[in-house]
């Protein structure tokens, strides 16, 4: 059984086949080198992340009998070499769709025919499996609502149960009674980013737990709200696989609230599906080519990039939105959707650029999710309206009516009262020592 982006128990389609097939089970993860060289795919917060993910379920595999080895390399090369040191007949895993994990995936399935052995690639990374719901004439859906129509009447597979018990190839009993193997493959667990503290499976049930009693309930009314911060605090736990989105959908969508928050599930499950039959989409466009009249001032390109990096554009919201993925790993999706309509729409900058900074510092960075969703803001994806702006100040008079959100992570306006920091005056810039805006307001749509 090899976890990749599945790192739990509870409703692991992989981990129940793999040990209803055989008497003993081999539980391995692989570190990667090629993904751990990466800075875009192994920022130092998402490993630690990950680590923490790896312990956690090292411990619930213990309890029932068995225990995670961790193997560092080339990828194919240990899934295989652990395979064969044990004379395994199949190798179980779940399916994905990302560019890498698609040649990965086909990498160890040419190993595995030529030694003789069967991979299962089982389903279990989105509530609807991509293949699932397929338009007439088309290999997936190009727009969100008649995909959201079918996805919310297609059956769902039951949510399976954590297995009661794993038998481990007796040759490996040692190696497990040894002690965990994440901090001898190069991996301590350590803390991850302060949004989400608990990392693992057991981390993810309990934020599910405490947030359905807290805050589904005012989900719909104040998930835009930045101030609140009454996001579910869920999408690090779902790139991992550390919560079955199939699990955490059919707990949730007949609660109070629950069917806006099925609805973001979905969104997440429309990407996939997009990028299942066509891998590559993720860095190229999807829709339409950009408007050649989208380019930076001349000369300007550098000065505005490392201004959006900073935080130091001049807006507020843009500003609030980059340094709190300096701060915290993650970012408001609505800030998110703001700093990206402000970099490719005001500053002229390729989305791709974006895409991967996000890519570095997100905790929860998912290339599927993250890069489709820039797609949409930037109007090359599937968004229908390709020439939406986010404008930075009539959102933060929207969603941050108090400036709660931008004084929280905009130091040089903390002292200002209320909404005097979402758009602050020459004088009063000056005075506190925050940057003038770097462009005029947008005038991107004309």
């Amino acid at each position: 059984m090899v976890f990749t982006r599945d790192l739990r128990v509870h409703d692991n389609p992989a981990l129940t086949a793999a040990i209803a097939h055989s008497k003993f089970v081999l539980p391995l993860f692989v570190l990667d080198d090629e993904l751990l060289r990466s800075r875009v795919a192994a920022p130092p917060q998402r490993l630690a992340f990950l680590a923490g993910s790896l312990a956690d379920l090292d411990s619930s595999l213990r309890v029932r009998g068995g225990g995670l080895i961790v193997r560092r390399g080339q990828w194919t090369h240990e899934v295989m070499r652990a395979a064969v040191s044990v004379g395994a007949t199949d190798i179980y895993l779940v399916d994905d769709v990302t560019p890498f994990s698609q040649r990965r995936l086909g990498l160890l399935q040419v190993a595995a025919d030529a030694a003789g052995i069967t991979l299962h690639r089982e389903v279990g990374l989105t509530v609807v499996p991509p293949g699932d719901l397929v338009p007439s004439g088309r290999d997936s859906y190009a727009v969100f609502t008649p995909y959201w129509r079918a996805w919310e009447s297609h059956p769902w597979r039951s949510v399976l149960p954590a297995p009661s018990r794993i038998s481990l190839p007796p040759e490996l009993v040692d190696e497990i009674a040894g002690g965990p193997s994440v901090i001898v493959a190069g991996l301590a667990p350590t803390a991850s980013a302060a949004v989400n503290p608990v990392a693992g499976e057991s981390g993810g049930r309990a934020r599910v737990t405490a947030w359905r009693v807290v805050g589904l309930r005012s989900y719909e009314a104040q998930h835009d709200d930045l101030a609140a911060a009454s996001t579910s605090g869920l999408s690090v736990y779902l790139h991992f696989g550390c919560l079955s989105p199939l699990e955490t959908a059919t707990h949730l969508r007949e609660r109070p609230g629950g069917g806006p928050f099925a609805r973001q599930l979905a969104w997440r499950d429309f990407f996939h599906q997009i990028v299942a039959p066509q891998p590559d989409v993720v860095w190229r466009n999807y829709r339409s080519k950009p408007d050649p009249r989208w380019a930076p001032e001349p000369g300007r390109a550098e000065e505005f990039w490392d201004a959006w990096v900073q935080g130091r554009t001049g807006y507020p919201l843009v500003d609030a939105a980059m340094r709190q993925l300096d701060a915290d790993g993650f970012v408001h999706n609505r800030a998110r959707m703001v700093a990206a309509s402000f970099l490719t729409k005001d500053l002229g900058l390729p989305w791709w650029d974006g895409a991967r900074h996000y890519l570095r510092g997100l905790v929860d960075g998912d290339v599927v999710v993250n890069n489709m969703n820039w797609q949409w803001v930037t109007g090359t994806g599937t968004d229908t309206n390709r020439h939406r702006v986010f404008n930075p100040v009539r959102q933060a008079e929207r969603f941050d009516a108090d400036a709660v959100y931008i004084r929280r992570y905009v130091r040089e306006l903390a002292s200002l009262p209320g909404a005097h920091a979402r758009n602050p005056d020459a004088e009063t810039r000056r005075s506190v020592g925050y940057s003038p805006p770097i462009v005029e307001p947008a005038s991107s749509r004309r």
